[in-house]
């Protein structure tokens, strides 16, 4: 199910999502956003909508402090870690604690966040997750350089996994990350 797609355009992250419930073969639009902010932080889910609505609803994020590498991998994920665990969603298996897979993006800098906790910045300044990842991570290889708008650039790589993945579905929504304020 999903497809989120994000990029850092002039200093700021931009993300795109779908609304795709997907059960088996059952698909529904689901009006619960799969993006949205929550302090500083532009965030968009895929994996469970429990987890997303404990990140959108629940979760306090912390404001970022010093070096943002070391913050996001640190203070973040034990912050997350504890949210998704009182919350009732993380999950352990053989000792290790797994989660799901996010977008964000916070002070100009888009994150993916792995089910095991890890913190990823992608290189090229775009990351997708979901089903419809590898459709939309061509799209927006493919619309690099064309001098298109964030928006735009979002819209093509969401439409492109729409038309090839089952588990992707409009109507697509779209958010960008607050301008850091300091």
């Amino acid at each position: 199910m999903t497809v989120i797609v994000g990029l850092v355009h002039n200093g700021r992250v931009h993300l795109g999502g779908d609304s795709a419930g997907v059960s088996g073969l059952r698909i529904s639009v689901r009006r619960d956003p799969k993006i949205f902010r929550n302090g500083p932080y532009a965030m968009g889910f895929t994996t469970s909508f429990r987890m997303g609505q404990l990140l959108h609803h629940a979760f306090k994020a912390p404001s970022p402090k010093g070096d943002l590498d070391r913050f996001m991998t640190t203070v973040f994920v034990d912050k997350l870690r504890k949210c998704l665990k009182d919350g009732g969603w993380a999950r352990k298996d053989s000792e290790q604690e797994q989660a799901g897979t996010f977008l964000v993006g916070v002070h100009g800098r888009l994150f993916t966040v792995y089910d095991d906790y890890q913190i990823a910045e992608p290189a090229d300044g775009y990351a997708a997750v979901g089903c419809g990842d590898e459709f939309a991570l061509g799209a927006l290889h493919a619309t690099e350089g064309l001098d298109l708008k964030p928006r735009r650039r979002l819209a093509l790589a969401l439409a492109a996994a729409g038309h090839h993945s089952a588990g992707v579905s409009a109507p697509f929504s779209y958010v960008t990350a607050r301008k850091r304020t300091s």
